[in-house]
């Protein structure tokens, strides 16, 4: 059935036009699915609901984490809803199976303190310093994802205009910069840029060592690096920054339509948690300097 599988990872690319994160991920959980249900004797096309819940158990008794488990259900819902509509199946298996999502953490920020240190880290005195400076301050200035950083080419960067140009998994979508982000993004491609290119005709905007474009592995020890030197204790990730970017716009007075066109959401109700966020700290810092509470 790894053909039927191909047709649904071709099907999330083309149709669906899915990020390559959410394929990978879909098709990781598929993948680990159709290799269990082998073990047990079943195809995946014959599978029933008692398989799947046995999976799913199966899942939890290793140690699997509830939001794991959740989402190896949504895979799975998701995946045999193709295979119906595509004819390979009368019925979905997966009906009426619940799961316990867990206790859904609100994401980690970091203070406009801590981004001031993070941005202070990198040292501008040679090429890596430089470029380091550059994608952290970008980072910060456009909430843009990983993905979208790494992807970025050089003809996606307006000087003149002080703006970037993203292509989301739908849609592209043009970004401001604060004027801080600008400079180092002008000194980096200005002076140091092209003296790290493997390849003259490199489109990548930001590169690594090896002088080709950076990768999210590459992204992620950078930004590690820099946490780890500004003796910042909380947890960064790269989403940290898209994170911390949202909630400091609307903590300065940003609407919601505009942050949602901002981020790439498609849909508000992903740009609405960051509202509870607020919310969520403003209960904290009542609760902890009211003389009543």
């Amino acid at each position: 059935m790894l053909d039927l599988i191909a047709a649904y990872e071709n099907y999330l690319s083309k149709v669906k036009q899915a990020s390559a994160n959410t394929i990978a991920s879909y098709i990781r959980d598929i993948r680990q699915y159709d290799q269990w249900l082998k073990g047990e004797g079943v195809e995946i096309v014959d599978a029933q609901q008692v398989n799947i819940s046995r999976y799913l158990s199966h899942l939890e008794s290793e140690g699997r984490s509830a939001a794991t488990v959740s989402r190896g259900l949504a895979s799975l819902k998701n995946f045999y809803s193709y295979v119906v509509s595509s004819g390979f199946m009368e019925q979905t298996p997966v009906t009426d199976i619940r799961v316990d999502r867990g206790e859904k953490k609100l994401p980690q920020i970091l203070t406009g303190r801590e981004i001031e240190l993070l941005l202070m880290q990198p040292a501008t005195v040679d090429a890596k310093g430089i470029r380091d400076k550059a994608m952290l301050e970008v980072m910060y200035a456009t909430g843009i994802r990983v993905t979208e950083l790494i992807d970025l080419d050089l003809d996606d960067v307006n000087l003149e205009l002080g703006t970037i140009k993203c292509a989301g998994a739908k849609k592209s979508r043009s970004i401001p910069l604060y004027p801080g982000a600008l400079k180092a993004l002008s000194s980096y491609i200005t002076d140091i840029r092209r003296s790290m290119l493997a390849d003259p005709e490199e489109k990548a905007l930001f590169v690594n060592v090896s002088g080709v474009r950076m990768s999210r592995q590459g992204f992620w020890k950078i930004l590690k690096h820099y946490q780890a030197t500004a003796h910042i204790e909380k947890e960064i990730t790269p989403h940290t920054l898209r994170h911390s970017f949202a909630v400091h716009l609307l903590e300065n007075g940003a609407d919601l339509g505009s942050l949602q066109e901002l981020m790439g959401h498609s849909d508000i109700s992903s740009t609405q948690m960051y509202t509870h966020m607020i919310n969520q700290k403003l209960k904290s810092v009542y609760e902890k300097c009211h003389p009543k509470a």
